[in-house]
């Protein structure tokens, strides 16, 4: 079992800058991957960043050059450092984490943070 807790979600101006964390517990596999998740009401759920435990990561385009995605092993955290937000950032952001263990993926969600980039 792994537990994910977010934080640093909030308001923020157009142009500003927030920093998310999504710390994760509990039966951490080796070979892992976390990202960030986020929905905006009438849109899909879309992948923002992800990070493998092997440092590989994947954005999506519409984020990239702005946000920055990076994981601190020895605390199980990972970080999204979002820059030069727009309004069509805001969305409930969720944190996921996958894991392979004795060769089966197990994948965990957190309950998601709020983001709102708004004059």
């Amino acid at each position: 079992q792994v537990q994910l807790v977010e934080s640093g979600g909030g308001l923020v101006q157009p142009g500003g800058s927030l920093r998310l964390s999504c710390a994760a517990s509990g039966s951490i596999a080796s070979i892992n991957a976390m990202g960030w998740y986020r929905q905006a009401p009438g849109k899909q759920r879309e992948l923002v960043a992800a990070v493998t435990s092997g440092d590989s990561t994947n954005y999506a385009d519409s984020v990239k050059g702005r946000f920055t995605i990076s994981r601190d092993n020895a605390k199980n955290t990972v970080y999204l450092q979002m820059n030069s937000l727009k309004p069509e950032d805001t969305a409930v952001y969720r944190c996921r984490y996958s894991g392979n263990y004795y060769g089966f993926v197990r994948e965990y969600w957190g309950q998601g943070t709020q983001v709102t980039v708004s004059s």
